[in-house]
């Protein structure tokens, strides 16, 4: 008998295609939206890191100057509009105990002596005795105050003996023979920029009688963004002044904000140093 060659073919219905490409269309449109809402946590997730980040190294930041800050150094200036806020401090660059100074009313000399500090003392720093205020600090220094400016420094064994730039003689002496030395003031600053506060640092724009405004001491290092404190009612930054009894204390309460979130510091800084 003759073989008969039969071939089947094989293939899909439209049915079946129709039901494969929904399925497709179905898990297909159930991993887009896994993997958006996915990206969109780690998005948000990253923006909230960024500003902790970024708040977090602010607030450490001001809370190590204000804590090596001179005594009676820091002021805190805030406009009425709430466009800004400042707080101006003196670090310490290096402190000491003096051996001997020249003290109102006694005659005016340009040298002082003093044990060897652990810091080196250079040119052009200022020297400061007891300081009580602000004025003492930031007014100009005349013959007879408690700031004025090296001129040289030279050693002897575990003695320094500092030359000043002029004759002077401070107003007082300080009760345990403390001396600080200092470079220049610093000034952190909540400025507002329409849309969010910064926090910026300004440096290196010397002594000013009155205390400055950002508009004068440059553009600044931006420190922190997405601060929200409305200056002039919720200040970021409340200065308690010192006493006889108690050092002076800095709140620091900043508010932040991200993705519709907020949330504030409530930081307490001790300044440490005493006249």
């Amino acid at each position: 008998m003759p073989l008969s060659n039969q071939v089947k073919s094989a293939g899909f219905t439209l049915i079946e295609m129709v039901t494969v490409i929904l399925i497709l269309g179905i898990v297909v449109v159930g991993l887009s939206s896994f993997v958006i809402f996915g990206t969109r946590i780690f998005v948000e997730s990253s923006a909230v890191d960024q500003v902790l980040s970024q708040s977090r190294f602010g607030i450490e930041r001001m809370t190590r100057d204000i804590r090596a800050a001179v005594p009676n150094s820091m002021r805190v200036l805030t406009a009425i509009d709430g466009s800004y806020q400042c707080l101006e401090l003196l670090p310490i660059s290096a402190s000491t105990s003096y051996l001997d100074a020249p003290f109102f009313p006694q005659a005016t000399q340009n040298s002082l002596t003093a044990i060897k500090s652990v810091r080196s003392i250079n040119a052009a720093q200022s020297v400061l005795i007891y300081p009580l205020t602000s004025a003492d600090i930031y007014n100009p220094q005349g013959t007879t105050a408690k700031r004025f400016i090296i001129q040289s420094v030279t050693e002897s064994g575990d003695q320094l003996t500092i030359t000043l730039t002029q004759s002077v003689r401070f107003t007082e002496a300080s009760p345990l023979k403390r001396l600080y030395v200092a470079d220049s003031p610093l000034s952190y600053c909540f400025v507002n920029n329409v849309s969010s506060v910064e926090l910026r640092l300004y440096q290196n724009y010397g002594y000013k009688v009155n205390q400055p405004v950002p508009a004068v001491m440059g553009n600044g290092v931006l420190m922190a963004q997405n601060v929200v404190n409305a200056l002039a009612v919720n200040p970021a930054v409340i200065l308690t002044p010192s006493t006889l009894v108690t050092n002076a204390i800095v709140h620091l309460q900043p508010v932040f904000s991200v993705n519709g979130e907020t949330f504030q510091y409530n930081h307490q800084v001790q300044v440490m140093n005493v006249p």
